[in-house]
């Protein structure tokens, strides 16, 4: 069944029934326009749910055997999202796709029939990622509709994110003809030369002229795409309109490949192809000015290549943690340790996530097992959370973003509800305003197997909690020194551990010091224990 726009619902008071306590402790009530409307800050660790627009909009209409939009999504559905106890949703893919973008893409059905065997073309919109404009795509019911659905998300608490790409735009944008000066241009011979890099299109008059595809440094061009010249003044200007407008519309912006935008990297990627490095960042042409206008607004960047700390520098909020991603996916618990040596407020400012769009899913790449105290790193670490529609019932099959239906797969409730009960622990006040500390454990019997753990804690002016995860498939025990908090020396404690039925189990404060709480692992458990003096 196909998504189509329907009647517009009317829009809803703010209905305190569907927030959740955690969102209730965090609400401010303004009063505008005669009635209150709540709005709540962005919290110390957020936590964001991806949802693919189009598919998330396609699976629901055929559930319920109606089209739905934006604007008719049954609450039920909405509520459910709050039940994750989740900050912010990001829309992924809300803008306008490309006829272009979606005719190159219907060049490959061949490659897409692994993720989806029963394929059709009207499966294959076309990447969200080749952006045609800038607008609410109609299917899902427009810029109205997108209004709607904000509104009724901050009426459970909940804030938006959406996409801005700002590398490059469909090779069928209108800005290719009317505003050529913004793209990367060449010659016939570069054509010739590096076909896979380079297109021929025209001009407003008609005149043909040679366009770059968008592409990072390290592999060819984006075939669906055209690549922007970021070292222009007067893209820089549009862009900043644009991402003014997105801001009206929205809480923050995932920006695609930020990284790439850099003087130095976009030198790196284009050399000849581009004029004069200008004497300031993109970035900081545009991040300061859009919250001169939007204070509360996020920026948050997909980036890689180590450059996390340039980006922040330059205004980013939250830059992705893809080198703790690539780090738990690989086994590497010695490199996890010392990536959590990192300073604290850079922490702060890293999402943390196990799969994405981009990422395989993370109950094929880890399987199931490995991939629960995983969840609890990226839960219980310090910075933003990002979790994936699909991710708590543990789908398998990666979607390339072109496509817009998923296959049907068997859903693991037993996962689910693991994550339910995790993120019912990770929304405790703890979390949001205790200090965090990295323990070093010791080995609690001599067969080396503490090195397959990773322990922390937070510490707050009314608790304490530590948590302690076994990456690998090898029983393991330590002792983890707790001598970072001397307030436990001088009692005894009872330890709650609220991913095992709320086990307690009671310690000497002293022991804890020296040689520290002793811990026994079976392969991929964690423990996150609350104290309470005995």
């Amino acid at each position: 069944m196909a998504v189509s726009f329907l009647k517009r619902s009317p829009s809803r008071l703010v209905d305190v029934m569907h927030w959740t306590r955690h969102q209730i402790d965090r609400i401010k009530l303004t009063y505008t326009t005669g009635r209150y409307v709540a709005v709540t800050p962005w919290p110390q660790k957020p936590f964001i749910y991806q949802i693919n627009t189009y598919v998330w909009l396609n699976t629901l209409s055929r559930a319920y055997k109606r089209p739905l939009t934006l604007e008719n999504v049954p609450d039920k559905v909405l509520d459910e999202i709050a039940s994750y106890n989740c900050d912010a949703v990001w829309l992924m893919g809300i803008w306008q796709r490309s006829a272009a973008a979606r005719a190159s893409a219907h060049n490959y059905l061949h490659e897409y029939r692994g993720a989806l065997p029963d394929l059709t073309p009207d499966d294959v919109p076309g990447s969200p990622y080749a952006v045609g404009a800038y607008q609410v795509e109609e299917l899902f019911g427009g810029r109205v509709g997108l209004a709607l659905f904000r509104k009724r998300l901050r009426d459970r608490g909940i804030k938006l994110v959406l996409d801005f790409v700002p590398n490059h735009v469909a090779t069928d944008h209108a800005w290719i003809k009317t505003h050529p000066e913004y793209m990367v241009q060449a010659q016939v011979k570069d054509l010739k030369e590096r076909s896979s890099d380079f297109f021929m299109t025209k001009d407003a008059l008609g005149k043909e002229m040679v366009v770059a595809h968008g592409r990072d440094p390290y592999f060819p061009g984006w075939i669906d795409t055209a690549q922007l010249n970021a070292y222009n003044p007067n893209l820089r200007r549009a862009t900043l309109t644009t991402l003014l407008d997105i801001a009206n519309q929205c809480d923050a912006v995932r920006c695609d490949m930020a990284m790439l935008m850099l003087n130095e990297v976009f030198a790196r990627t284009w050399g000849a192809y581009a004029p004069e490095k200008p004497a300031t960042e993109y970035w900081t042409d545009i991040i300061p000015n859009v919250k001169k206008s939007y204070p509360e607004f996020k920026f948050i960047a997909e980036v890689y290549w180590d450059l996390e700390a340039t980006l922040h520098g330059l205004g980013f909020d939250y830059c992705y943690d893809k080198r703790l991603y690539d780090r738990i996916r690989e086994g590497h618990w010695s490199e996890i340790r010392a990536h959590l040596l990192a300073p604290i407020e850079f922490q702060k400012s890293l999402v943390r996530f196990i799969e994405n769009h981009d990422e395989p899913r993370a109950a094929a790449a880890l399987g199931i097992s490995r991939s629960l105290p995983a969840a609890v790193l990226i839960c219980t670490l310090p910075g933003a959370t990002l979790l994936h529609d699909g991710q708590f019932v543990g789908r398998r099959v990666k979607l390339p973003v072109q496509l817009g239906r998923q296959p049907t797969e068997k859903l693991n409730n037993e996962l689910k509800a693991y994550y339910l009960k995790l993120l019912t622990e990770t929304r405790k006040p703890i979390y949001q305003e205790g200090e965090w500390w990295l323990f070093h454990p010791t080995p609690g019997k001599p067969d080396g197997s503490y090195h397959n753990l990773i322990a922390y804690g937070w510490r707050s002016a009314d608790d304490m909690c530590v948590v302690v995860a076994n990456m690998s498939d090898h029983h393991s025990t330590s002792n983890i020194p707790l001598n970072f908090w001397p307030e436990l020396a001088d009692s005894n404690w009872l330890l709650t551990d609220t991913l095992d039925g709320a086990a307690s189990y009671e310690r000497s404060g002293a022991a804890m010091h020296d040689p520290g709480l002793y811990v026994d692992l079976q392969p991929y458990e964690s423990h996150i224990f609350h104290f309470q003096r005995a």
